[in-house]
């Protein structure tokens, strides 16, 4: 059993602050509107670079094992929600945009399945809450 972990301290406002496992710091805040200061990132935006940082590590490793020459990655996340509360993500998009040498769609269709259904932790604890789509493009460099 793997365990993770996440404390904050209240640091005013509505603004939390913590420390990665790896010593880098963190601040969750939310909007204006809401009643926070935005200084920080919001609880539910760090779940999508949750979902794009897991999902980017998995298909970068799948890419290297199919000796894909991938030069570069860029990944959008979009989560849409509902208006009423408590407004869970009931759709995620992820766009990857690949850049490399004779990259084939086919492997990095392969490697998008491989996170999606069976790696990455993130999208697999989304599951069955958001209905999560992808698609992807190639630009040859």
């Amino acid at each position: 059993i793997i365990m993770n972990s996440a404390k904050v301290k209240w640091a005013g406002g509505l603004k939390f602050e913590g420390t990665s496992k790896f010593g880098l710091p963190i601040a969750t805040d939310v909007n204006k509107k809401a009643g926070g200061s935005e200084d920080g990132y919001s609880p539910m935006e760090l779940v999508l670079y949750g979902v794009a940082g897991c999902t980017g590590i998995d298909v970068i490793k799948i890419l290297e094992k199919k000796r894909q020459k991938v030069t570069g990655l860029e990944i959008e996340v979009n989560g849409y929600q509902p208006d009423d509360y408590p407004k869970p993500y009931n759709k995620i998009e992820i766009k990857y945009i690949f850049e490399g040498e004779n990259l084939e769609a086919a492997k990095i269709e392969h490697a998008i399945e491989l996170s999606e259904q069976k790696y990455c932790a993130v999208s697999q604890s989304l599951a069955g809450m958001a209905n999560i789509i992808h698609s992807f493009e190639i630009k040859e460099v």
